[in-house]
């Protein structure tokens, strides 16, 4: 059965090629929303700070492990003796060994980047299936529309002959009443139609940025695993709720570790070097270097906490990532159930659709001999109409699982479907500032400046 997917997606794609004649060409295709609905994503953008934010908390954690230097101006006033102390020093400090705390925490900080960049991607994701599921509703509610409008047309024909049969004789009033009724129930849900593709335009233009300028169609069906297990295998290992859940793990279990060493000693070393500018002093200046040893004896359970706290997130992460997991597993299974269920409604509404056109065609003819009533066509034509939006609502679907599947896999992302838009690069700005630069002296800082220049912020 997964083997004959691909074939049905192939033979559906030739029943939707011919649906998607009466749109110009020089309409929005599907890659073009989907292009526009990344470029103008607001929720990417404010995920890209955000994904900023963590990428200064390297910063941050790279600049624990750095000496500080710090100018210090102190004034002293002995009252009894009515004295002032001034003093200019510089003094210097660092830490040199915490059991490794610090390095472990900065090792943290850059998985919780990663693990946030694949966040971004699986908001990506969402963006995308967003626009995917947003075009498709306003491609289905064009052609629901076109054919309520055919079934307007057909019907107020029918009333007309009816019309024409009652004053010769040949049909009564009522045959003129229920062409009548037919006519204003068909009115009726080719304005319910017309309704509900404006609230999906205006869901169009949410998903994408902008309004629709018609629809060019979805085009072909993207490239789809032979089988259910192949998309699995793909999920495992591409996509970014996992990987991300795998990153914050593996930052959990450091935050962990460096729990653990808050309990040994801290070893810092510091100089100072300063003088007194008074002229009483003749600028008489001291120098001091000081290693310092601190060992926790007791923190009245602080310390225990911490790390309690530390291990009861790493159990949780560890939890959520299976979870996680097997969420990905049931999306794959429910992409291929509804692309199974498409595909069968594809061909049971084209079956349907030919039946229903012989059929109506036939109740015509006897109708126009006297065998058959009005309400006998009014019936067949409606029955040829619900097989035609059933088959639209069919390869609608079709579409939007396909793509479904995609973002199960971890594979619904521009690079993936090689949309024509730039593609943010998450690693510009992390290094150029992953290395904790003094904006604007070094080069880094300088670098820095440039990314910011390039993203039109500063």
């Amino acid at each position: 059965m997964r083997a004959t997917i691909l074939r049905h997606l192939a033979a559906t794609a030739i029943a939707v090629g011919a649906a998607l004649s009466p749109f110009a060409a020089s309409a929005d295709s599907l890659s073009d929303a989907l292009a526009d609905a990344y470029r103008n994503s607001d929720l990417l953008e404010q995920n890209r700070y955000l994904l900023r934010l963590q990428d200064e908390s390297v910063a941050q954690q790279v600049a624990g492990l750095r000496p500080v230097l710090s100018f210090v101006a102190s004034s002293q006033w002995d009252i009894p003796a009515d004295r002032q102390t001034d003093r200019l020093s510089l003094v210097a400090s660092m830490l040199v060994y915490d059991g490794g705390g610090r390095r472990l925490a900065r090792d943290a900080a850059q998985e919780t980047v990663l693990a946030t960049r694949q966040g971004l991607v699986n908001l990506e994701q969402r963006v995308l299936l967003d626009a995917v599921t947003a075009y498709m509703q306003v491609w289905r509610d064009m052609q629901v529309v076109q054919v309520r409008e055919s079934n307007v047309r057909v019907i107020t024909q029918q009333l007309r002959a009816a019309e024409d049969r009652f004053e010769v004789g040949e049909a009564t009033r009522t045959d003129v009443a229920q062409a009548e009724a037919q006519l204003a129930q068909a009115r009726g849900a080719l304005v319910a139609a017309q309704g509900a593709l404006m609230i999906d335009r205006e869901l169009f233009e949410i998903a994408v940025g902008r309004g629709s300028n018609g629809l060019s169609g979805p085009g072909g069906f993207p490239s789809l695993p032979a089988s259910e297990d192949e998309a699995v295998s793909i999920a495992r290992v591409s996509h970014p709720a996992i990987l991300a859940l795998q990153h914050e793990v593996r930052a959990d279990e450091l935050s962990l570790a460096a729990a653990r060493t808050d309990y040994g000693p801290e070893v810092n070393i510091s100089a100072s070097t300063g003088f007194d500018p008074a002229p009483s002093a003749n600028g008489e200046g001291s120098t001091r270097l000081s290693i310092e040893l601190t060992q926790p004896l007791y923190a009245g359970g602080r310390l225990a906490s911490a790390e309690r706290i530390a291990l009861a997130t790493l159990h949780a992460t560890q939890a959520e990532l299976n979870y996680a997991t097997r969420e990905v597993l049931q999306g794959i299974g429910n992409a291929y159930a509804q692309i199974r269920i498409a595909s069968a409604s594809i061909q049971a509404s084209q079956q349907q659709i030919r039946a229903s056109q012989l059929a109506f065609r036939g109740i015509q003819e006897e109708a126009s001999l006297g065998a058959r009533t009005t309400l006998d066509v009014l019936d067949a034509e409606q029955d040829l109409l619900e097989a035609r939006i059933g088959l639209i609502e069919a390869q609608t679907s079709l579409y939007t699982a396909s793509y479904g599947l995609l973002a199960a896999m971890g594979l619904l992302t521009v690079e993936h479907l090689g949309l024509d838009v730039p593609e943010y690069d998450p690693t510009a700005y992390y290094n150029a500032v992953s290395g904790a630069p003094i904006r604007p002296i070094s080069r880094q800082g300088q670098q820095l400046d440039a990314v910011l220049d390039r993203l039109g912020r500063d």
